[in-house]
């Protein structure tokens, strides 16, 4: 299975292809340094065998944004050390740090931007990159990730929508690279280059205006020239369409850019593996084997391996998968799929991270700080009445399902089938009741549930319920006076 397969990256052997990129915790405090809650996050990533660990954004000064991680200066370096000595001790994860910098914000709504900065001020960004790459090296990480995405300073720098007129003009987009040059030849200065250095940037940026993929090839063919060990891609996630709220920052992930960064549970799977798979392409045929990592509701382990087969990607990233289940790599490892606590893209997560809360999977036990531990011992969660007496009932365009409850467990997983298509997890619920407001008149469906505990083990299906979804009542009636 190549998903299982080690991978070389400037000396950074990962032990399979799976990574779980960056996603801010909020487990830090104001005043950004690690503490155990943070280790204890990344160190269940590596207990569940994830390849690539990329430490949530920390920043390299020192501009105050809430709860966010820090390495701004040599006294943040011991945490992070502990932490990647936590990491290096539970398995062979390899992890880095994404580093970023960021402009300043108010509640009022106004926000600084990159036309906002002198060129002292640019000086000084590009210097705090390298120094902060360095403490990485030294706190034992095994390579860096330069955060180039979303809303963040060196993105804006490579937007289209940049609007300087100096050396970093947004003119041309060898201007609007220019920024990028500039820190990745200072990290190179400062850790060598036998030290892995990758960038998160933008396959598109979902903005008005804002560039796609056409452009995205010949940014990630700059990189890959410049001597970048790998490429993590995004989308959106940019302050040009964020919906402000009053008394509140401008979060960017409100807008429609917000929902292609993380997309929600009515996008369907894999939405931006073209994205990277047309990159990956381009930079390939320039002689560049830069590896690609492609994000984007990729969670079935299937799907994942095609993608890899194919040649779309060479590593497969998973953040909110990983975080409804860290063990998603052993799992699939042991052959235990069934087992894989399914992640329903309900972006409560989101939620939390845009209210500055720590960041917690709605599918965790209530009031768990982390996930729970995989025990493949435990005992199957069962049904009381023997065989889970799940029903259907037909009202106002919904299909209202119900079933017993099981006593321990802490959720149902819900299957459904559309004209005997294979059945997929169309949600998960805490109580033994869901309501399918997504089904079609004239469409037949096949529904089972299966109850899992909290350490995400999953019992038996309950029995299958079949539905005939009528046509809407008006409509029959106009169908049948069409036909006569």
């Amino acid at each position: 299975m190549k998903l299982l397969e080690p991978l070389d990256i400037n000396g950074m052997v990962l032990p399979n292809r799976i990574a779980v990129p960056a996603m801010v915790t909020r487990l830090s405090g104001e005043d950004g340094y690690v503490n155990d809650d943070i280790i204890d996050r990344y160190r269940r990533y590596a207990e569940g065998e994830v390849g690539l660990i990329v430490v949530e954004a920390m920043a390299i000064h020192g501009s105050k944004s809430g709860p966010l991680l820090r390495i701004s200066d040599d006294s943040f370096i011991p945490g992070h050390r502990k932490l990647t000595e936590a990491v290096h001790g539970a398995s062979d994860s390899k992890v880095v740090p994404q580093i970023i910098h960021f402009m300043k914000v108010a509640r009022s709504g106004w926000r600084q931007k990159i036309e906002d900065l002198s060129t002292e001020q640019i000086e000084a960004i590009i210097a705090d990159f390298g120094a902060a790459a360095a403490r990485a090296r030294e706190a034992g990480y095994d390579g860096v990730e330069l955060h180039s995405a979303h809303a963040y300073t060196l993105s804006s720098f490579l937007s289209r929508r940049n609007s300087r007129k100096d050396a970093f003009s947004g003119k041309t987009l060898e201007g609007r690279l220019h920024m990028f040059g500039r820190v990745m030849a200072e990290v190179r200065r400062h850790v060598g280059h036998d030290f892995p250095v990758g960038i998160r940037f933008l396959a598109e940026e979902a903005i008005k205006d804002g560039y796609t993929v056409d452009e995205a090839r010949l940014i990630a063919l700059r990189m890959a020239q410049a001597g970048v060990d790998y490429i993590s891609l995004s989308v959106g996630g940019k302050f040009e369409d964020a919906q402000p709220r009053e008394g509140h920052p401008l979060y960017p992930y409100t807008g429609y850019s917000g929902d292609r960064c993380m997309p929600g549970n009515w996008y369907p799977a894999l939405p931006h593996a073209h994205l990277a798979a047309t990159i990956k392409q381009f930079i390939n045929a320039k002689g560049h084997d830069v590896p690609v990592i492609s994000v984007g509701k990729i969670s079935d382990p299937d799907d994942a391996e095609q993608l890899l087969q194919d040649g779309k990607a060479d590593i497969i990233g998973m953040a909110r998968q990983l975080l409804a289940d860290p063990d998603w790599p052993l799992k699939v490892r042991q052959s235990r799929q069934d087992a894989i606590v399914h992640c329903i893209y309900c972006n409560v997560c989101k939620q939390l991270d845009e209210n500055f809360k720590e960041v917690h999977c709605f599918l965790w036990p209530k009031g768990a700080r982390q996930a729970p531990a995989d025990d493949p011992s435990r005992p199957l969660p069962v049904w009381p009445d023997g065989h889970g007496d799940l029903t259907a009932t037909i009202a106002e365009g919904q299909i209202q399902l119900a079933w017993p409850k099981v006593p321990g467990v802490v959720g149902y997983d819900v299957y459904r089938a559309t004209d005997g298509e294979v059945a997929e997890v169309v949600e998960a619920v805490k109580s033994s009741k869901y309501t399918d407001r997504t089904v079609l008149g004239g469409l037949h469906y096949d529904y089972f549930v299966r109850p899992f505990d909290a350490s995400g083990t999953a019992g038996p299906p309950s029995r299958q319920v079949s539905v005939e979804m009528p046509m809407p009542e008006g409509l029959a009636a106009m169908l049948e006076a069409a036909d006569a």
